[in-house]
């Protein structure tokens, strides 16, 4: 999760909601479940096009980047938010792997990569945890798609994996189920829900609650806009951004892509040669 910063900055504007939420996101996160869940169809994808050099794009605090590391890929992984640079930083040295984390935006990844001297040209690109629709408007994604495909080499591959819209539009679903964390005395709360805004994107909420012990909850709503991209959204808009042979999924698992049950639209691209 990724990219995330759709509104600019000022003195006076709430602190980015990924910049907040980068202290509490491994606790949000089952991350030894979730790896192993996906792992496996990720390794399948970037097998297929012999990947060694991996781009992991809006990486959050590095997981995905580490779990490759650890395989033998070399992995760069970029976010938009600096603190959650840093949290990956912190564990990729954690797990005593190395990958190269940067701050750096969609539209602008190979600008940053240039700017910290790393070349382009990787084998796969990964865009996992509903990070992409952070992309708010049709020009800003033609410009993120085009400038992931500029950091492929020809035939390299795109995965992304967002939340299946689809079906979130057609049920007007506000609610996702709600995750927990406990260490020791301390125990954490995450909701997260959607607004539906009238022109058409969703604002998307994280309610964290924390408790230590006998404390009462203290609360925390950070908040940040979604374009709710659909199947038909997306597909023109990798090929005119120069990727071909794009073939849908339902999950991480690889199940066909199904508009009204899969809870996720996972995408695999190719760059034209």
């Amino acid at each position: 999760m990724d990219e995330r910063s759709d509104q600019p900055k000022s003195e006076d504007a709430p602190e980015p909601m990924y910049d907040v939420f980068s202290v509490d996101y491994d606790r949000f996160v089952d991350w030894d479940g979730r790896l192993a869940a996906e792992m496996p169809f990720i390794e399948t994808q970037l097998e297929s096009v012999g990947t060694e050099r991996v781009l992991d794009v809006a990486c959050g605090t590095g997981m995905h980047g580490i779990a490759l590391a650890e395989r033998g890929y070399e992995v760069v992984g970029v976010d938009s938010s600096a603190p959650m640079i840093d949290e990956a930083r912190a564990n990729a040295a954690k797990a005593a792997v190395e990958v190269d984390f940067q701050v750096a935006a969609f539209g602008g990844v190979v600008d940053g990569l240039a700017s910290a001297d790393l070349r382009p040209a990787f084998d796969a690109a990964i865009c996992l945890g509903n990070s992409l629709p952070h992309v708010i408007t049709p020009d800003q994604l033609d410009e993120a798609l085009e400038d992931l495909a500029a950091s492929l080499r020809p035939g390299g591959l795109l995965l992304i994996q967002n939340r299946n819209f689809d079906a979130v539009l057609s049920t007007r679903d506000r609610w996702m189920s709600p995750q927990g964390h406990r260490r020791g005395a301390h125990e954490w709360l995450f909701v997260r829900f959607y607004d539906f805004e009238p022109s058409g994107l969703l604002t998307f909420n994280v309610l964290t609650l924390h408790r230590g012990g006998d404390e009462p909850w203290h609360q925390r709503l950070t908040s940040t806009k979604l374009w709710p991209l659909t199947r038909l959204e997306l597909v023109p808009a990798l090929e005119r951004a120069g990727f071909a042979g794009v073939t849908g999924y339902g999950d991480m698992q690889g199940a066909p892509y199904d508009p009204t049950s899969s809870p996720n639209l996972v995408v695999a691209a190719f760059k034209a040669d």
